[in-house]
Parts: structure tokens; sequence; C-alpha cells
């Protein structure tokens, strides 16, 4: 898998030692806004520091571009822990940035 393409709006996401792309399609924010509810109620809890971590890994869960058969959602979540806040900040920031401004 290459990495993430700035122009699309991409991100990546480092989980169990792979480098994952994180894309915010229309089918991949559908499905995040179904089950987080409206992505601007999302981007105000963000914006507000009050997004939780469920939540941060729900998106990224949706996103991945071409998911590996085997990483589970926990991996995910893990990751996350793992790598920490700060250091997952800008995948965040970009695919918040994509859905309040689209490409």
């Amino acid at each position: 898998m290459s990495g993430a393409n700035a122009l699309r709006g991409e991100a990546e996401l480092r989980v169990d030692g792979r480098v994952l792309v994180l894309r915010p399609s229309f089918a991949a924010l559908v499905a995040a806004e179904a089950e987080l509810g409206p992505l601007f109620a999302l981007v105000e809890r963000a914006a507000e520091g009050r997004l939780a971590l469920g939540e941060l890994a729900c998106l990224f869960w949706h996103c991945i571009q071409e998911r590996p058969e085997t990483l589970t959602r926990e991996a995910v979540g893990e990751a996350v822990v793992a790598e920490g806040l700060a250091a997952v900040t800008p995948a965040l920031r970009v695919l918040l940035g994509q859905i309040l401004q689209g490409r």
C-alpha cells in the first residue's frame, strides 16, 4: 500500500507496525455518521476538546482504505493509545478538515 495522498485528503495511521491510509470517502463518512451521529456535532466536540477516544477510533476505523482482513477495530483503538493523542492528532485534523471543507 502506498502512502497517503494529501490531494485526496488522506492521512496515515500506524497500527501494529503497518502504515494504514485513512481516506474520508463518502461511504466511510456515512458509516461513521451512522454510528457516531451527525459529523458536524463530532467536529464541534473535537473543537471543544470533548471527542471521546472511542469516537476517534471509530472515525479512523471507518476511514481505513484497504483495511486488512486481520485488522480489528480493537487494534485501531489500541494503536491510538499506543501512539498517543499527540501522534494521531495530525491524522484527525486532516479528516476533520475534509469533513468541513471537502476537497
